[in-house]
């Protein structure tokens, strides 16, 4: 019945529905997709964490860590001693690179347990895999070639910014962490408890660091060394302090408790200063943004009310040429204006 209802034509048959159709339906379709996949994991990730940071709290007013928390860190230290020593296919391609020593500082700065070499080959392939698959559906190269493109640096830039807001916390906790081993240390505790302390007691990103340091110290690594390591791990003017002061300590003796609690005020000082630095620059940093978006919003509205007059920058050759330079001279401009309210304290 149903193949004589197809041939009196009121169902339309299989070879009717061609490509185009097929093409049509997955544009409406793949972005509803990824978008409710997109939220979804903002949702999970937002709902463990309301649940899990009051318990993660009361854990430490017990004094102790969480055993996710543990297991996170000692997973951590034990990929970080493993990169390098493994060869894969990834490392034996893109190993002699510049940029993956680089990308592997990033890595480990922004506590990201992956290889250089395999997420540049993961991100170069599915790079190329969505530009192709763009240009097969009928997208214009340029979209093709910028969706590839944002594909292999968004993620950088993601961790760019995880490794920058890392940082800043682990630098907002050196004052605790100096002033608590001072404590341990006037209370007759060695320099090991007292890193040892700083592991069990204080919150990541802080005890991450000193886990490693304790743990490397463990295996018969020099503290001094294993300090060292860390300070270059970290990168920061705070933790070369500390551990230039530990480094002269063992040397040549003094009083170490009384060093930290100096660095610790020094640090508390510099803190606030920073504050009222960038409280001072948030009119120019807001500046900088409006003039980066006020453009792109006027041409939008212009876009959206008068096509035709607002269109030709799209589909004139010189008119693509032409955005292409004032976007770059809005990324310009809104360096720019970073440089210049960034002031170092």
């Amino acid at each position: 019945m149903l193949f004589s209802y197809i041939q009196l034509g009121m169902i339309p048959s299989l070879q009717s529905w061609t490509l185009g159709q097929t093409e049509g339906i997955l544009v409406y379709i793949l972005p509803i997709a990824g978008s409710m996949l997109l939220f979804f994991g903002i949702y999970q990730a937002a709902s463990e964490s309301k649940t899990s940071s009051r318990k993660k709290m009361q854990d430490r007013l017990r004094g102790r860590a969480t055993r996710s928390e543990k297991s996170t860190e000692l997973d951590s230290i034990i990929k970080r001693g493993g990169m390098g020593q493994t060869k894969s296919i990834a490392d034996a391609m893109l190993g002699k690179l510049s940029i993956v020593p680089k990308i592997q500082t990033l890595l480990d700065q922004g506590a990201v347990p992956w290889s250089a070499s395999q997420m540049l080959l993961n991100l170069t392939g599915i790079a190329g895999l969505i530009g192709v698959g763009l240009i097969v559906i009928g997208a214009h190269p340029i979209a093709a070639v910028g969706s590839g493109l944002a594909i292999f640096f968004l993620p950088i830039m993601f961790l760019y910014f995880r490794r920058t807001k890392r940082l800043a916390k682990l630098s907002n906790q050196l004052p605790d962490v100096f002033d608590m081993m001072g404590q341990a240390l006037r209370a007759g505790h060695s320099l090991a408890g007292a890193v040892q302390n700083i592991y069990e007691q204080m919150p990541a990103p802080i005890a991450t660091e000193f886990a490693q340091v304790y743990h490397e110290q463990n295996l018969g690594i020099k503290i001094e060394d294993a300090l060292l390591s860390m300070a270059n791990r970290v990168n920061s003017l705070d933790v070369r302090f500390f551990v230039t002061a530990v480094i002269i300590q063992r040397q040549t003796g003094g009083d170490l408790a009384e060093v930290l609690e100096n660095i610790s005020g020094v640090i508390r000082e510099r803190i606030e200063l920073a504050g009222q630095v960038r409280a001072l620059t948030a009119e120019g940093r807001l500046s900088g943004w409006v003039l980066f978006a006020l453009p792109i919003g006027i041409y939008m509205a212009t876009l959206k009310m008068n096509p035709n007059y607002a269109g030709v920058l799209l589909e004139d050759p010189i008119g693509q040429i032409l955005l292409i330079v004032a976007g770059g001279m809005q990324l310009m401009g809104l360096a720019m204006i970073r440089w210049i309210v960034n002031i170092k304290v």
